[in-house]
């Protein structure tokens, strides 16, 4: 499968959300068409709340002066802005490939590129996103939201990833529904202040492209979870099926 990146202008522009959402339709019905490939638009918005079909009215921001827009994903409401890397994978699912198995992939992808920056994290069972567990630094909290919408078997929405966001926006919102456990960036987990949203798009490429390839891979474990020992990792195909 080719995968196409295309870069609206990571570091140096930020998107406003309802014109990435034209984008993401227009491109959208042309790799329906078979027009495109496959395509994953990289991007950082100017601040916006998006809610999803599942969002509560307690959950929504009240006041302030940052936009709130109603979408078409699942899940509750997020928020997206500066310091914050977007992507939205456009990519077309063969009947193999359920839409939890492909939630997983962006998962996985995420952790390891995490990973590959030092960082170890992990999926918690019964919660969407990539997360870390509870340890000194607090309770459990999310680094990365997940939210997509199938329509003519081919992907729109797609992942965020608090590279190093401004989380004080975070505190007017229920964000993904969630309110016992915190959210947190990559720079406060790694004490890093040299990280840009481009930096870490860099390195989450390769890992989407390994990832959403939909062959077959190993799961990292949950958070908490120990490491299996070499040969038992668990090995997943289409649909989460453990298989080997």
């Amino acid at each position: 499968m080719t995968l196409e990146f295309r870069d609206l202008g990571l570091g140096r522009t930020l998107v406003d959300y309802t014109e990435a959402w034209e984008l993401q339709r227009q491109v959208h019905a042309r790799v329906v068409a078979g027009e495109l490939p496959d395509t994953v638009l990289e991007l950082e918005h100017a601040a916006v709340y998006t809610a999803g079909k599942r969002t509560e009215p307690h959950e929504r921001p009240v006041g302030g002066s940052t936009p709130v827009i109603d979408v078409d994903r699942g899940g509750k409401i997020t928020w997206h802005g500066p310091g914050q890397l977007v992507c939205y994978p456009i990519v077309r699912l063969t009947e193999a490939v359920k839409v939890v198995d492909y939630v997983r992939r962006l998962e996985e992808a995420m952790i390891r590129a995490f990973a590959d920056l030092g960082l170890r994290t992990g999926r918690i069972p019964g919660r969407s996103g990539v997360w870390l567990g509870a340890d000194g630094r607090g309770p459990e909290r999310k680094i990365a939201a997940i939210g997509i919408r199938v329509a003519s078997d081919v992907t729109m929405h797609g992942l965020s990833v608090n590279v190093d966001p401004d989380m004080a926006a975070y505190g007017a919102i229920v964000p993904c529904g969630i309110a016992d456990a915190g959210v947190t960036s990559l720079a406060a987990e790694l004490d890093r202040d040299d990280l840009t949203v481009a930096g870490v798009a860099a390195v989450l490429r390769p890992r989407l492209t390994e990832l959403l390839a939909f062959a077959p891979y190993e799961q990292s474990p949950d958070v908490g979870a120990p490491r299996p020992e070499p040969g038992r990792e668990r090995r997943v195909s289409y649909g989460l099926s453990p298989i080997g």
